[in-house]
């Protein structure tokens, strides 16, 4: 990951807005910055962009973590261990060393959505003006470059295989949870045999029958998948802290006249967005396709999210494909495209698929068929 560029741009920005320091606190926005990624953010860690330096302030529980892959000119560590103690044990210790030259009134960038009420009171008790860059880093975010594209592109493979995986082996008796371990033993599999210095994260829930599948956003469970259920299988897969996002709706056994209904209004809606999607459109016109469809026939109001999202180092990235959204789109931008109908009573149907903005359109990265013949199991 080179960050040259990316910190070539922020400090431009920087420059601009009268910024002498940039305090970045986000997990997403410090590995985009500087390479580094952790597990656990309970400990306070703290990415600092100077004019002409960077820095790190990490727990002393990342300390060989960050020496092998944090692209920064210095590391500040802290600790909660007697030994060492006295070298600081809290990162505003450190934090504030390195604020220690700059005088009352010195501008400081933070994210806005992301710093605390505790820095954000500390930086202000010592005189420091604060002012937000965290929608300028989102907006460096928008548009992938052609590393970025690359390793999207390899989690769509990976995350095409895993839901492949999981389809195969759907069937009567077993349960959600079961459901998923097909696709994610498959998925591990293949990293370890084809990208074996790699990391992966992946996330995937599949709710199933009437009531379940209206849920929105819900863990796996232990319930038996049944004959006739709907089932919504959502896979997401990160590689190298890229991800794309592969979703079906099937069914076991034969689907109700309501439900084949509603499945094609879904499935309708979501091609019409994926064909028509380009640079050049807004954020809002792209959902407008989609919605058009479920609300021409009478289900606007059981389409309750956005047509799609950003997609990259998050899971979901801005911007939004949502009906209020003025964002210009542009080539490089990458998105979920998810419309959907949940109804009660006769269950929940959406597909996602990943896709990257070309010159003249997009570019799907994720497949499997979408066809309700294909996914009658």
């Amino acid at each position: 990951m080179d960050v040259t560029r990316r910190l070539t741009d922020l400090r431009a920005f920087m420059d601009k807005q009268r910024i002498d320091l940039s305090i970045i606190m986000h997990p997403e926005n410090q590995y985009y910055l500087s390479g580094f990624k952790a597990i656990i953010y309970s400990r306070p860690i703290v990415f600092i962009v100077e004019s002409s330096k960077t820095s790190l302030i990490i727990p002393a529980l990342e300390e060989e973590h960050a020496a092998r892959e944090a692209k920064v000119d210095k590391t500040h560590v802290y600790y909660e261990h007697p030994e060492k103690a006295k070298e600081g044990t809290s990162y505003l210790e450190a934090l504030d060393r390195i604020l220690s030259p700059y005088p009352s009134g010195t501008k400081i960038g933070t994210e806005a959505k992301a710093v605390s009420m505790h820095l954000y009171r500390h930086l202000q008790t010592a005189g420091f003006e604060v002012a937000d860059i965290g929608q300028k880093i989102a907006e460096m975010r928008y548009v992938k470059d052609e590393t970025e594209i690359k390793m999207l592109e390899r989690s769509g493979e990976l995350v095409n295989l895993a839901l492949k995986a999981s389809l195969e082996n759907a069937r009567v008796g077993i349960s959600e949870l079961e459901l998923d371990q097909f696709g994610n033993k498959a998925l591990l599999e293949e990293v370890a045999r084809k990208y074996p210095d790699s990391t992966v994260d992946y996330f995937v829930m599949s709710p199933s029958g009437i009531t379940r599948s209206i849920m929105l956003h819900v863990y796996s469970s232990t319930r038996k998948l049944e004959h006739g259920d709907v089932i919504i299988h959502s896979r997401q897969v990160g590689l190298n802290g890229y991800r794309a996002e592969n979703e079906r709706t099937f069914f076991l056994g034969k689907p109700t006249k309501e439900q084949i209904h509603l499945f094609n209004i879904a499935y309708e809606a979501q091609k019409a967005a994926v064909e028509a999607i380009k640079p050049g459109m807004t954020a809002a016109q792209v959902d407008m396709i989609a919605r058009k469809i479920i609300q021409d026939v009478g289900y606007g109001e059981y389409f309750v999210h956005r047509t799609g999202h950003g997609i990259g180092i998050g899971t979901h990235e801005e911007p939004s494909l949502r009906f209020d959204s003025d964002v210009v789109l542009q080539e490089g931008m990458a998105f979920s495209i998810e419309p959907a109908v949940f109804v009660p009573g006769i269950g929940g149907f959406r597909h996602s698929d990943t896709v990257i903005l070309t010159k003249d359109g997009s570019r799907l990265i994720t497949e499997y068929p979408r066809e309700l013949e294909n996914l009658i199991l």
